[in-house]
C-alpha cells in the first residue's frame, strides 16, 4: 500500500490549490496535477480586485503563483502533467497521466474548472484582460462610464448586460438574431433599461487593438455588409464549457456536462471522488467561492479517509 496515495488533485486553480493546501496541512501529503492550464482561468486575468486581502488590485498570474508555492510549502507534492485517463470506479482509484505514468490513490478531488467559450476570431486571444472579457463580475468594474457591448442572446449574456449597466454608460447587446434565447423576464428588464441598446443580426468578426481594444468590425447577416464601431469593452457571453469530457460515464453529470454533487456537500455520485469550483459550479464561477469549494473538498476527504 506504500505506492497508493490518499488524495489526488485534478486541477490547478483556485479550488485546486485550496484543497492542496487544507489536504496537505491534514497530513494527507496531496499529489496535484497541475493539467494543461496551470493556475486556471485567472492566469489570463489581469487586475484583480475583488479577491479578499488585498487592499490595491494584484494580477490574477502573481495570485496563483502565490497559491502555489503555499502549497509547497506546506507540502503539496505537484507533477506538471496532464491527466488523459481515469478509473474512479473502483476502492483505489487510477489517474492515468499524458507522461505514461499511474497514479494510485484512495481519494480524488477534481478541479478541472470550466473555459469561457470564446468566438475564435482574430485578435481575440490578445485582446483578452485587455479590453476583452468574458466575466462582467470580474472586469465590469473597470469600465465606469465606458460604452462597452456584450455579444450573445442567452440568459448569461441578459445577466452580464444587467450587471454591467452599473457601471457603463452604454450597454449594447450583439445578436445574430432577431430576439434573444433569454428567459422573458430578463428580456423585460432589459427592454427597460435605458442604459441598454440592442445590435440584431449581427456578429462580430473582428477585435481591434494594438494593446488595448479599440473597435470591432460587425457583420450585419441583414444587410449582408460589414461596419466598424468603435467601442471601450467587449464581453463575451456565450456561454461555458465545464473540462468534464474525462469523467463522462463514470460520474453523474447535469445535461450541461457539469458535475452533480450532494448537496452542501462535494461529493460526487463515486465514493471517494469529489469534486470542487467551476466544473461543479455554473451559477457564481468566482476564484473565491472555487477556493472555498476546495476547501470543502479536502475537509470532506480528511472525514472520509478515517
Amino acid at each position: 500500500m506504500s505506492n497508493i496515495n490518499n488524495v489526488a488533485i485534478i486541477g490547478s486553480g483556485p479550488a485546486g490549490y485550496t484543497a492542496a493546501i487544507y489536504a496537505a496541512r491534514a497530513n494527507l501529503k496531496p499529489i496535484l496535477v497541475s493539467g494543461i492550464q496551470p493556475g486556471g482561468q485567472l492566469t489570463i486575468t489581469t487586475d484583480v480586485e475583488n479577491y479578499p486581502g488585498y487592499e490595491n488590485p494584484i494580477q490574477g498570474p502573481w495570485l496563483m503563483d502565490q497559491m502555489q508555492k503555499q502549497s509547497l510549502l506546506v507540502g503539496t507534492s505537484i507533477i506538471n502533467s496532464h491527466v488523459e485517463k481515469v478509473k474512479l470506479d473502483e476502492d483505489i482509484k487510477k489517474l492515468y497521466l499524458d507522461n505514461g505514468k499511474i497514479i494510485e490513490t484512495k481519494t480524488v478531488i477534481i478541479c478541472t474548472g470550466a473555459q469561457a467559450r470564446w468566438l475564435g476570431i482574430e485578435n481575440e486571444q490578445k485582446l483578452q484582460g485587455h479590453g476583452l472579457s468574458a466575466c462582467a463580475t470580474c472586469d465590469g468594474f473597470f469600465f465606469k462610464d465606458k460604452i462597452v457591448a456584450v455579444i450573445g442572446g442567452g440568459n448569461t449574456a441578459a445577466e452580464e448586460a444587467l450587471f454591467l449597466t452599473k457601471f457603463a454608460s452604454k450597454v449594447i447587446i450583439i445578436h445574430r438574431r432577431d430576439k434573444l434565447r433569454a428567459e422573458k423576464i430578463l428580456q423585460e428588464r432589459l427592454i427597460e433599461n435605458d442604459k441598454i441598446d440592442f445590435l440584431w443580426n449581427s456578429e462580430v468578426k473582428k477585435f481591434h487593438g494594438d494593446m488595448e481594444l479599440t473597435s470591432i468590425e460587425v457583420f450585419d447577416n441583414k444587410e449582408n455588409k460589414n461596419f466598424n464601431m468603435d467601442i471601450d469593452g467587449v464581453f463575451v457571453a456565450i456561454g461555458h464549457d465545464p473540462a468534464t469530457s474525462l469523467f463522462k460515464d463514470q460520474i453523474d453529470m447535469d445535461d450541461n456536462g457539469y458535475i452533480l454533487t450532494k448537496p452542501d456537500s462535494t461529493q460526487t455520485s463515486l465514493s471517494g471522488v469529489f469534486a470542487a469550483g467551476d466544473v461543479k459550479d455554473k451559477i457564481y464561477r468566482q476564484a473565491v467561492t472555487a477556493a472555498g469549494m476546495g476547501c470543502m473538498a479536502a475537509l470532506e476527504v480528511e472525514k472520509y479517509l478515517e
